[in-house]
């Protein structure tokens, strides 16, 4: 039997990225490390050096730990994925008012997927191109009551 713990995601300037999910969507820190390379090499099966940086957020018990790599080679480039590409595709977060939160994550260096725009959601990317879903409030409340 497993328990949650966290879901990663790599980002390019640690600080834009904590504002931008603590600003727009309400995130709060939780805590920061600075591992040592050698152990996130070998974890995540790189080649140093990685000065990885792990920045931990916490919205309504969902952990979100945002990763740096402060060694400008350590870093993939990005790459834009669609929703039928195997593996994790977006987040999916519900907030009070869909628009005004996609206009605030501009503010915030993320952009709106127009063309996503269904009337009750739409899909943003954070500033290094993550997808977000945006889902009402309200859209929450009608789900069946979790087991």
């Amino acid at each position: 039997m497993g328990v949650y713990n966290h879901t990663g995601q790599v980002v390019t300037d640690l600080e834009r990225s904590k504002r931008f999910y603590q600003e727009v969507f309400g995130f709060t820190p939780w805590y920061e490390i600075t591992p040592p390379d050698e152990m996130t090499a070998k974890l995540s099966c790189l080649t140093p050096p990685l000065g990885v940086t792990a920045s931990y957020l916490i919205l309504d018990g969902f952990v979100l730990e945002l990763m740096h790599y402060s060694v400008p080679e350590a870093a993939a480039p990005f790459r834009s994925r669609t929703m039928n590409e195997p593996g994790l595709t977006h987040l999916s977060i519900s907030v009070d008012d869909v628009r005004a939160t996609a206009e605030k994550a501009v503010e915030y260096g993320g952009s709106i997927i127009e063309e996503s725009d269904v009337g009750l959601a739409l899909f943003i990317r954070d500033p290094d191109g993550q997808l977000l879903e945006l889902l009402p409030v309200a859209y929450r409340e009608r789900l069946p009551p979790k087991p």
